[in-house]
């Protein structure tokens, strides 16, 4: 498993590149990482005019080997022979003298690889950061544990979950890719440096799986190894309770690494365990809890549904239509499909809200200003692990479609958008495993940044789907206990709050982890003020 030098220099470089310490954002977003592609196809050309110079040099080198190895053979038939021509004199001592130097001193081993930092340190801004490959291995863990997903299986491609004893396929994708040991072993890292040893004993396993039936081969770009696995998996077990199993994984990275101290400690400390009165070598794995997250179980149960919910949908007070009210001619003239999805919370379904051109051209307009999305944290906005993805902000000004779509959100609503009674447009593109655990979209408390407006609360969210995705990514109704899936070019509506202004808490909401797929959404999200004529107070102050 020792490393050849040069290659191992090479390595501990671009492992040292890839840790630079910044803010990384790229997995907040799925169009980030597609622009990823792009470096990485600069970085595979430049990788390969590398190899194509080291190629030359070594073939130099087989010549100089080759030319010498001849002379021994055919010339140099003994001592006497190899020194009484002068001319063969003269080229063996000038040979052993510089050629060897110059062959074994080369620069141009350094000069190559030099070229190859060089050109990788230019595109260095553009790679992801360290915080992007741990965020990307906690979206694999979200999508594991929301869709119930067996990691056995997706690390060999597929989106499969356990059910009646078998397995059945959640989702099957276009495209896949099998995980290596040491793909996992990283997830797994990232699970045992935040302590979270339920996850990291099941991604740690098949890491240890991996490297074992790799029989040890070392790979250049790899940053874990089988004793690596080995080492975190058996104090993962240890942490877990299972003493027994931590103890069978310490005598297996023993033999591989029988004088490291730290381990043979271990050793003796969990041999000490299992002769006492302490634990029997029973696991307790569990997944940990979540403090924010109390309504978790049925979040989940809602996004794994996938927007199937046959007993919610058998209400008969839903119905479907063409919308023509809100005395719009236009409504008139060109009804919009809609279907009532839910009478409390009222949710409304506005089927080919927009044109494909029109999604296009949003997203377009969206790219240039995609930052991380944030959260109100009192009278601040803060970023935070439960939403995952970047947004932009559209005036209508500053687009006619923007103001196109503007207009006909105020047609099918009978509600005033304009700024500031409504908000500008919010662009939202998800990330790897991209969500947004349950919320309110009006505020909960008057110190909310929502009230910057001077236009009171969010009285309705208008939610347009500008892309589809093929799984995952649905819009679930927490307390409600229905969800929707992601339709493309259709917009789902719903009040916030109540006529008497208070919020309504069954629109208790979350955007479920994609699964598979590009998500982009645009909100517009309308005040309370200016509305006093298109949705009247009630008499009833309890409605």
């Amino acid at each position: 498993m020792e490393a050849p030098p040069a290659a191992f220099r090479l390595c501990c470089f671009l492992a040292a590149a890839l840790a630079f310490q910044a803010q990384g954002e790229m997995y907040t977003s799925l169009q980030n990482v597609r622009q990823a592609i792009d470096v990485e196809r600069k970085l595979i050309d430049y990788l390969r005019t590398y190899i194509d110079s080291e190629q030359q040099r070594l073939e130099d080198i087989k010549r100089f080997h080759t030319k010498v190895s001849d002379l021994h053979t055919e010339l140099y038939k003994g001592p006497a022979a190899a020194t009484a021509n002068p001319l063969v004199a003269f080229t063996l001592v000038k040979r052993l003298h510089s050629e060897w130097l110059n062959v074994v001193y080369s620069n141009e081993a350094q000069e190559a690889a030099q070229t190859l930092r060089s050109r990788y340190e230019e595109e260095e801004s553009h790679l992801p950061k360290v915080e992007d490959l741990r965020g990307a291995a906690k979206g694999l863990m979200r999508l594991q544990d929301v869709y119930s997903l067996q990691v056995s299986s997706l690390v060999e491609g597929r989106f499969q979950r356990a059910s009646g004893g078998g397995v059945i396929d959640v989702c099957s994708p276009a495209v896949s890719v099998s995980l290596s040991g040491d793909d996992c072993f990283l997830v797994g890292k990232v699970a045992y440096e935040q302590e979270d040893y339920y996850h990291s004993v099941q991604w740690l396993e098949e890491s240890v799986r991996l490297f074992r039936g790799a029989a040890g081969q070392w790979s250049p770009e790899n940053e874990g190894t089988l004793e690596d696995a080995l080492d975190h998996l058996a104090f993962s077990h240890f942490k877990t309770g299972n003493v027994s199993y931590a103890l069978s994984l310490s005598h297996e990275l023993l033999h591989h690494d029988p004088m490291n101290g730290r381990v043979l400690q271990n050793v003796e400390k969990y041999e000490k365990l299992l002769g006492s009165a302490g634990p029997t070598g029973e696991s307790s794995f569990r997944r940990p809890g979540s403090s924010f997250l109390t309504t978790r179980d049925t979040y989940e149960r809602l996004c794994l549904t996938q927007g199937s919910q046959p007993m919610h949908f058998e209400n008969p007070g839903l119905f479907c239509d063409l919308f023509t009210s809100n005395n719009s001619p236009a409504l008139l003239l060109q009804p919009v499909r809609r279907e009532i999805l839910s009478l409390q919370p009222h949710v409304e379904l506005f089927h080919n809200f927009l044109t494909d051109a029109e999604a296009d051209d949003i997203k377009r307009l969206a790219q240039p200003g995609l930052k991380r999305s944030v959260v109100a944290a009192g009278e601040k906005q803060e970023t935070a692990d439960y939403r995952i993805s970047k947004s932009a902000w559209l005036k209508a000004s500053g687009s006619s479609t923007v103001g196109r779509l503007d207009r006909r959100i105020s047609m099918v609503t009978g509600l005033n958008v304009t700024h500031p009674y409504g908000e500008f447009l919010q662009v939202v593109n998800y990330g790897i495993g991209g969500h947004y655990e349950p919320h309110f979209d009006h505020a909960t408390s008057p110190s909310s940044p929502v009230f910057k407006l001077r236009t009171g609360n969010r009285m309705s969210t208008f939610m347009i789907y500008l892309s589809s995705v093929e799984a995952g990514g649905s819009t679930a109704f927490i307390y409600a206990n229905f969800s929707v899936p992601v339709v493309e070019k259709a917009a789902i509506f719903w009040w916030n709050l109540h006529r008497n202004g208070q919020g309504d808490e069954d629109t208790l909401h979350a955007g479920c982890p994609v699964l598979i797929g590009d998500k982009w959404v645009a909100n517009k999200w309308i005040h309370e003020y200016g509305q006093e004529f298109e949705r009247r107070c009630s008499l009833n102050p309890e409605e």
